[in-house]
């Protein structure tokens, strides 16, 4: 397995609240003491955060599932269950998280930047939460929701500066090696670079890094060699160089050919991700002047070039001749780029609650007497309720009756015997509606029991 993964995929699966305790205080000289179950402790949460020491997506390869604590139940004499560990997954700078449809859902830069990807569920109620005036000694309580459990993409965007791109065999990475203390793989075959490589430049009082990126080749942007898939990388560096090689005796190739189909690339990719690469500055690096014949072609060619408005530098990786006046330009660039930028925005917690505005829920018709119930309280409510006791269900009814779904329903046409549907479309919850039958209020009996439910 390749030891740098810049894609991952992985299954996060939040922590499932504790089921709420059903337990009546029993003391001697005191059968009935009244109510004591506690809460079920909630879920815990699936967070991705920035890790500076994590440099690629690796580790989610081999562990593609990742699950957060489950809350725990209730006990009786008021005990609350535990909440659940919250799950922290460290990744690299510059990653973004999307959904499985491709939505961008997160971009996370920054050390110690956090993202909640799935949220736990909350734990259920006990009965001594449930009693009332009407209700003094409920015998049910309210199961634990579960956790979000969804699919994400994660997609690592290397945080650098400035980016190298070229045709392969350009020598981008003998260049990164002749400016940075960086040792990537060199050979003189194409596509020797097989992963981002990155390096570290000092010019003067700035310091910035450098990422090269495996070769572009025309039709990359169509899926043709490895370039397409490694251009994310430069998609936030402040300036991108153009390493063109003025040795190549590849026919039909040239430096200002190869400046264009470079161009036409990277326009390609721009226009295929949304990437806005066309406002970047450019700097063009004629390498390896160190050969007769190529020095006199980049000299031919440079005023070309620079006729573009493209700032144009003749190099040599093999020899660093250039290199240094290359690193200085780079840091100008850079150093300019920082400064137009606005000043970092101290990280803080910002909390946005759901608007209150609106319907609690929604009646949908889903055929010939038959509706469905459409809604974040009803859908919860459902899961919340242990359908095996006759009183939670009686109670379920009340808080749908409060809620304003008799009259909805009754206004939406439906008639005795309706089919009424709530909870998840592959997995709801299935009613006949009786209008004859009391709601909106418990009908007492033996705890457990509820004298409208038919067993």
């Amino acid at each position: 397995m390749a030891e740098f993964a810049d894609r991952a995929e992985v299954r996060v699966r939040a922590g499932h609240g504790g089921h709420g305790c059903a337990s009546i205080h029993r003391e001697k000289f005191k059968p009935l003491g009244g109510p004591n179950g506690g809460n079920g402790g909630h879920g815990g949460d699936v967070v991705i955060e920035v890790d500076p020491s994590t440099a690629t997506l690796l580790d989610f390869h081999r562990r593609p599932v990742r699950r957060a604590g489950d809350g725990k139940p209730g006990a009786g004499s008021h005990r609350n269950g535990a909440d659940g560990a919250d799950l922290v997954i460290r990744v690299p700078d510059g990653t973004v998280v999307r959904n499985e449809s491709g939505a961008q859902l997160a971009d996370l830069t920054g050390a110690g930047t956090r993202y909640v990807a799935a949220e736990g569920g909350r734990g259920g109620l006990g009965n001594a939460a449930l009693a009332s005036v009407r209700r003094k000694a409920p015998g049910f309580a309210l199961r634990g929701e579960p956790g979000q459990e969804l699919a994400l993409v994660l997609e690592l965007k290397t945080v650098a500066d400035a980016g190298l791109v070229g045709f392969p065999n350009a020598g981008k990475s003998s260049l990164i090696a002749a400016m940075s203390a960086a040792r990537p793989k060199i050979a003189s075959y194409p596509f020797t670079t097989l992963t981002p490589n990155l390096g570290v430049v000092e010019a003067g009082d700035v310091q910035f890094v450098v990422a090269d990126v495996p070769g572009l080749i025309p039709g990359a942007s169509s899926g043709k060699g490895l370039g397409l898939d490694f251009l994310r990388h430069v998609e936030r560096c402040s300036v991108l160089v153009h390493v063109l090689d003025c040795a190549t005796e590849e026919p039909g190739r040239d430096p200002v050919s190869d400046l264009d189909a470079l161009e036409a690339e990277l326009a390609a990719y721009s226009e295929l991700t949304g990437a806005q690469l066309a406002d970047r500055p450019r700097i063009v690096a004629l390498n390896k002047v160190d050969v007769p014949a190529a020095r006199d072609l980049a000299r031919l060619v440079a005023p070309e070039l620079e006729a573009r408005g493209l700032a144009v530098r003749l190099v040599s990786a093999a020899t660093t001749d250039g290199v240094r006046e290359l690193a200085f330009t780079l840091a100008s660039v850079i150093a300019a780029a920082r400064a137009a930028a606005p000043p970092a925005e101290p990280t803080r917690l910002v909390l946005r609650p759901a608007p209150v505005a609106g319907p609690a829920f929604e009646v949908v018709s889903a055929g010939s007497n038959s509706f469905r119930i459409v809604g974040d309280k009803p859908r919860r409510w459902i899961l919340q309720t242990d359908f095996s006791n006759d009183e939670a269900v009686g109670y379920l009814a009340d808080r749908l009756a409060r809620l304003g779904i008799e009259q909805a329903l009754a206004e939406a046409g439906a008639t005795k015997g309706a089919e009424v549907l709530i909870g998840e479309e592959d997995n709801c919850v299935v009613f006949d509606w009786d209008p004859d039958v009391p709601a909106g209020g418990a009908v007492l009996g033996p705890r457990g029991t509820d004298q409208r439910v038919v067993g």
